[in-house]
């Protein structure tokens, strides 16, 4: 049984993480770019060069001495995000939605006084949640407020889509949508839901929990497949914009929907999990090895979108 279910994977092209090590990000991604994309202030600053939109930065937490400036850092803003510039998988995100005369209020309504907040942001840049526990420094953003097309599948927080670009050509996108199990992140590993897009269309067709196929969100009761990502077009040319930006072959470029800003590039990942197979139920390996037999064919993003589309739009058998 286990050896039939690895050749059907096999068969459909699914990607491991020892081959996508071996052949693609260690072969397409060289060291020097690392820091663009693992350093989300850096990041930010090369991606606004290359004229791409971001969430504003209010703020940079460099030494703890900052933190009692924090009234003034802060300004008027009522609402913000606070994220380690060197962090994974969501952790050290703390999601401010509301401020009250003497404290703030969380993502999930409960209070954060202004000590608490400062004694987080000294965590941040004391390297809590930082790759390998290094010192830190803490970004202050503005709060996405979440197109509200997404409103039914979403639980509290704000859904992204994340998409795989292999040499600057769209691979395969999904969008992750947050859930009362995940805290109202959209973060698989802590609960949201992943579902496949179809990267002609930008239409929802599925569903991922874990490792188990989902058809409808477990918190709203709405469909998963059918949805139309708004903006889809310009999502799949911002994303093929930022190979040019960050100069790595295999990224992946996370995006949300501002209800007024539109399409935002939240942040690149040179190592982007794998988890997306499973959300679009076919695997990157087949179109990773159409991309590369192309060679250098294409001169601009907006002919790689082109081709991708053209390429990738549901032409592969279900897993």
């Amino acid at each position: 049984m286990i050896l039939g279910r690895a050749a059907k994977l096999r068969r459909a092209g699914v990607l491991g993480i020892n081959r996508r090590n071996s052949a693609f990000t260690l072969k397409y991604n060289q060291r020097r770019f690392y820091p663009l994309v693992d350093d989300k202030v850096l990041c930010k600053h090369r991606l606004q060069e290359h004229g791409l939109a971001v969430p504003e930065l209010i703020a940079v937490i460099r030494y703890n001495s900052q933190v009692a400036h924090l009234d003034e850092l802060l300004g008027d803003h009522d609402e913000f995000v606070v994220k380690p510039a060197h962090g994974s998988g969501g952790n050290g995100i703390l999601v401010i939605t509301d401020r009250r005369q003497d404290y703030f209020v969380d993502s999930d309504g409960k209070p954060v006084q202004k000590a608490d907040l400062a004694h987080y942001l000294t965590n941040v840049t004391g390297g809590l949640y930082s790759l390998g526990g290094q010192p830190d420094v803490a970004m202050i953003e503005t709060l996405v407020h979440f197109d509200p097309q997404f409103a039914n599948l979403t639980y509290h927080g704000v859904p992204d889509i994340r998409m795989i670009v292999f040499k600057g050509y769209p691979v395969m996108a999904m969008t992750r949508l947050p859930t009362r199990l995940s805290h109202g992140k959209a973060n698989l590993h802590q609960g949201a839901i992943g579902a496949g897009i179809d990267l002609g269309s930008g239409i929802t067709f599925g569903g991922v929990s874990g490792n188990n196929l989902v058809t409808v969100h477990p918190d709203t009761g709405t469909e998963i497949a059918g949805f139309e990502v708004p903006h889809w077009s310009r999502i799949m040319l911002m994303a093929a914009q930022c190979y040019e930006a960050v100069g790595l072959g295999y990224l992946g470029v996370d995006i949300v929907l501002d209800r007024d800003l539109g399409p935002l590039i939240l942040e690149l990942n040179a190592r982007p999990g794998l988890n997306i197979q499973l959300a679009n139920r076919r695997g990157l390996r087949n179109r990773l090895d159409a991309i590369e037999a192309l060679g250098d064919t294409h001169d601009n993003a907006e002919q790689r979108v082109a081709w991708s589309v053209q390429a990738f739009a549901e032409n592969e058998a279900d897993l």
